[in-house]
């Protein structure tokens, strides 16, 4: 316990999935937390969830639509002031689509570039003037292994992803030559049991279309939001201090074949 005690952290995409996961990682380990969402009924149930539990005022919610720059910069002054500061920044919304190159449309693509992509670079635009006054600083940008290994059916998640991986090494070098200690880093998460593979379990079943994806593998099972929750937690923490610009890949092995 305690492995952030003191952080201040705001987590996109929190009312549900990895988000919500994350949330309550960093809570249980001693964070407060701005919970937001463009759902915001889901993002004031998971932050009301988590102040019964830890105590009111360890929570705070917002609706936030992370494609409006303008949003951005409000929700991230109110979260600074609710929470008395901001040390960490996890880009956790983001959407897909399934398509190839010839079978997407452009505004579908444009739609998952404007999510996956743009939202992190306006959320860390203007979250990094607000972390350097607050000790050392991470922000977490959650990518994919799709950023990585490439798929002729997911051109738009794909060039998204890859796009969210290459950023945040732009990020890392920017926040380390203009100093306040900020890190930035990507996790790259291979499937796991979130709404996003709520398809492929309507059209497979839900115990087959698990086994479906875990067989492609290595580890042979498809990750829990606890996986990528761990992952995030030893990001946000002082434990990695050294670690920026990296990609975290907590894949199976998949990316190893």
């Amino acid at each position: 316990m305690g492995r952030v005690s003191g952080k201040k952290a705001f987590i996109t995409g929190g009312a549900q999935g990895l988000g919500e996961a994350t949330a309550w990682m960093l809570a249980r380990e001693g964070a407060k937390v701005a919970v937001t969402d463009v759902n915001g009924d889901g993002a004031t149930k998971v932050a009301a969830a988590i102040n019964a539990e830890l105590g009111d005022g360890t929570a705070f919610a917002w609706q936030h639509d992370v494609t409006d720059a303008d949003r951005w910069q409000t929700v991230l002054k109110e979260a600074h002031d609710a929470m008395g500061g901001l040390n960490v920044l996890v880009n956790n919304a983001g959407i897909g689509s399934l398509g190839s190159v010839e079978d997407e449309n452009y505004e579908m693509f444009r739609k998952v570039q404007e999510v996956d992509v743009d939202s992190i670079f306006h959320g860390c635009k203007y979250a990094i003037p607000l972390m350097r006054d607050h000790g050392l600083g991470s922000i977490v940008n959650i990518s994919s292994i799709a950023g990585i290994i490439a798929s002729g059916n997911y051109i738009a998640y794909n060039t998204a992803k890859a796009a969210v991986r290459h950023m945040s090494k732009s990020i890392a070098l920017h926040c380390a030559k203009t100093g306040g200690q900020i890190r930035c880093n990507s996790v790259h998460p291979v499937f796991i049991n979130t709404p996003i593979l709520d398809r492929t379990k309507e059209m497979f079943g839900e115990e087959e279309g698990l086994k479906k994806l875990g067989r492609q593998i290595p580890l042979g099972k498809v990750g829990e939001p606890d996986d990528i929750a761990y992952a995030v937690l030893y990001l946000a923490s002082d434990e990695s201090k050294l670690v920026t610009g990296i990609e975290l890949k907590v894949d199976g092995g998949i990316s190893a074949m």
